[in-house]
């Protein structure tokens, strides 16, 4: 094991737990398939722990002045900042992301631990007029409770880093399962918070199996709040399970980007934004553009540019200076890819380029392009969650809106055009929580991530952040 990976545990009312005879977890490094730590898993005696922990430290927590719950996010922002590297040398062994992206992911959370440490302070309610001149009428606006949240592997810090900042910030305490299979980023969120002073109990962390631990967790009365966020599937059943349980929800579920390249844009510049964005994280992106409407006169100009880029992208380990897209985090994802392949190829669709296995050690796979496959291809319905763009062309903008509208999914989509008339057709058409035009401007801390239909409910980040962690209260008097 690499002596420098992340020390793993529970961290539990201010304490971290090693395993101590708990079931323990491997943890791979999906770059070699090596074991890099062991992951010990909460018993239920644990998960008691940390709900008692949580429901004792909100007793306190909700009353503490923002400017103070400010100051303790403000220097987890600072430490996530000076300890980039390491926290981000971790995320690469056991998620596989290229360096690079890892530490841009942790600077970037700092963003977010700075920007509602400032924005708690504007937690607002309001005086409403009354009637009579001998009443008053306030609106309050209070911290919901112990929140329990639920975040993936693509982005470790990313994803926990958020709940557990709106949360805080908010006044709540928060239990969070991490992903077992990319730990290491939420145990140094803890570590970082543990430093900065948070009192036990404001966070803690617990892993396990994911449907023992999210059932247990979301059907105690000490949870008020649920915030998941993954799969489609597994979120309805999560939703399902909060609501028999009338419990406030936040649901940032899966998609299937559409990109709409209009005639009139710059091709080559789209073309080339369009091919970071795609193979970033493997395309392990719920945000990932996947598939791709390209009108009809920028076809041949995009594609390529587009395959040229794609061919030139050196696929390896994520700590190798050079590699510009790492492994998949999990080998049943690579038979996935090749899944998709194959079912468009027997459709008729064109692989450009890719679309196969790379090496035999790893979870590696090509950066693949496929052109023209049929609406009705697996990879036109199903959202990928690799590195496969679909391509297709298209005539004119009411078509384009009407296929990239036509999936149950609505979390981001992308468009690329000159034309204000165009642009303003695209953002009143396009059926998405985001719309993305001629650049890429989501997921800043400012500004709301979430989707619709299918792929979620609520939004994280911008003021909207809080609103799943607070209720409303209306306060009447008579003098």
């Amino acid at each position: 094991m690499p002596t420098s990976y992340e020390n793993l545990a529970l961290y539990i009312d201010g304490e971290f737990i090693q395993g101590n005879g708990r079931i323990e977890q491997p943890v791979l490094d999906p770059a070699t398939g090596d074991t890099i730590g062991q992951l010990p898993h909460a018993s239920r005696a644990d998960l008691d722990h940390a709900l008692a922990a949580a429901e004792r430290a909100f007793a306190t927590w909700r009353h503490v002045s923002p400017m103070e719950r400010g100051a303790i996010l403000r220097k987890v922002g600072q430490l996530s900042r000076e300890r980039a590297k390491e926290i981000g040398r971790n995320i690469t062994l056991d998620q596989g992301k290229p360096l690079a992206e890892a530490m841009g992911e942790v600077v970037r959370c700092a963003d977010h631990c700075d920007w509602h440490a400032e924005e708690c302070r504007r937690i607002y309610g309001r005086v409403i007029p009354p009637r009579t001149p001998n009443v008053r009428q306030f609106v309050l606006r209070e911290p919901i409770g112990v929140c329990a949240a639920f975040t993936p592997w693509n982005f470790p810090y990313n994803q926990a880093i958020r709940k557990i900042a709106a949360a805080i910030a908010a006044g709540c305490t928060i239990i969070i399962k991490g992903p077992e299979d990319s730990p290491s980023a939420i145990v140094a969120i803890a570590r970082l918070f543990h430093e900065a002073g948070l009192p036990p109990g404001v966070l803690n962390v617990v892993w396990g199996v994911p449907h023992e631990v999210s059932e247990y967790l979301i059907a105690s009365p000490i949870v008020r709040k649920v915030s998941f966020t993954g799969s489609v599937p597994v979120g309805k059943q999560l939703a399902a399970l909060a609501g028999s349980h009338m419990k406030r929800i936040t649901m940032e579920l899966g998609g299937h980007s559409p990109v709409i390249v209009c005639a009139d844009a710059d091709v080559e510049r789209a073309a080339t934004m369009l091919s970071a964005m795609k193979f970033s994280n493997a395309g392990q992106v719920c945000v990932s553009p996947t598939r791709f409407f390209i009108q009809e006169p920028a076809w041949d100009r995009f594609m390529a540019r587009f395959t040229e880029l794609s061919r030139a992208i050196k696929v390896g380990p994520g700590l190798e200076a050079d590699t510009r897209m790492g492994p998949l985090a999990h080998a049943r994802r690579v038979t996935a890819m090749a899944e998709f392949v194959e079912d468009a190829a027997a459709r008729g669709a064109r692989i450009e380029n890719g679309g196969e296995r790379l090496g035999d050690i790893g979870n590696f796979f090509a950066p693949t392009v496929i052109a023209a496959p049929p609406d009705d291809a697996r990879i036109m319905q199903a959202e990928p969650f690799g590195p496969i763009a679909a391509c297709v062309p298209f005539k004119d903008l009411d078509e384009a809106l009407r296929r990239a509208n036509s999936l149950p999914y609505g979390l981001s989509s992308y468009a690329f055009t000159s034309n204000t008339r165009s642009a303003l057709q695209i953002q009143n058409g396009l059926e998405a929580g985001m719309v993305n035009i001629n650049h890429f401007g989501q997921a800043l801390p400012e500004t709301p991530f979430g989707g619709i239909k299918d792929s979620g409910m609520g939004s994280e980040g911008g003021t909207e952040t809080f609103d799943g962690y607070l209720v409303t209260k209306f306060v009447t008097q008579m003098d």
